[in-house]
């Protein structure tokens, strides 16, 4: 059946996965049993198990709930299993339970699926803002930076979206020790020289900026100009 632009758009166009020039479904490397996709009219498309993952991986960087939502309520359920080991699937399900309130599905979700280490920092931020919301719902009010902190002390990252490494004041055990290697070898960096440590340890040159500030004021208060002395009286920030 020759579908419209119209029709193509809107079923394929987020992955390119209709050619237009072939008119033919691209081939998957999986061979298994495909995906039917019912659209809203009534008619069936088939996708392959990678063409799911990449739609899921697609609408998840877009940040598209309500396409997803469609996307997944279209999909038979007997083909869940299929799916369960695609990690953009358990990424864009996540997402949609976090945009859903469904707090018990993303944490199940976070802490029973091994995600990649690329992935990892999304993921904390879900894990934290769910929790975070979860608590302010329970108790009626905002949580405030203590409330947070209390949370995140309660309900730390599962290993499944964490390397096991120390995070002290939100930052890791080895982007601090970097940091005061740096502050003892100049505590006024330029921007320039924040942002290529930013991107090496895996900060925002605003979160290095900040620490430089805070790091400088703390020895400020306590009378102390050497950078070397400030450190060993206060390794802690």
């Amino acid at each position: 059946m020759k579908r419209t632009p119209h029709e193509k758009s809107e079923i394929y166009g987020p992955t390119q996965l209709y050619s237009e020039t072939e008119q033919t479904w691209t081939e998957s490397r999986y061979r298994t049993e495909p995906v039917v996709y019912n659209s809203l009219d009534s008619h069936s498309y088939v996708f392959t198990p990678e063409q799911v993952e990449c739609i899921c991986e697609v609408l998840y960087v877009r940040n598209e709930t309500e396409q997803l939502r469609r996307f997944f309520t279209k999909l038979p359920s007997h083909l869940n299993p299929l799916l369960e080991n695609m990690e953009s699937v358990q990424k864009a399900r996540a997402l949609l339970a976090f945009a859903d309130g469904n707090w018990d599905e993303l944490f199940q979700i976070l802490k029973s699926f091994k995600f990649s280490p690329h992935c990892h920092s999304q993921l904390q931020q879900l894990w934290l803002e769910g929790h975070y919301a979860e608590a302010s719902h329970s108790r009626g009010r905002p949580l405030g930076p203590v409330g947070k902190y209390r949370i995140r002390k309660r309900f730390p990252w599962p290993r499944t979206i964490w390397d096991g490494d120390e995070v002290t004041y939100c930052f890791k055990e080895k982007s601090r020790r970097v940091l005061r290697e740096s502050f003892l070898k100049n505590p006024y960096p330029s921007p320039s020289e924040k942002r290529e440590l930013a991107n090496r340890i895996g900060l925002t040159p605003t979160q290095v900026s900040n620490w430089f500030k805070n790091r400088r004021q703390r020895g400020r208060v306590n009378g102390i100009t050497d950078p070397l002395v400030s450190l060993f009286r206060y390794p802690s920030v």
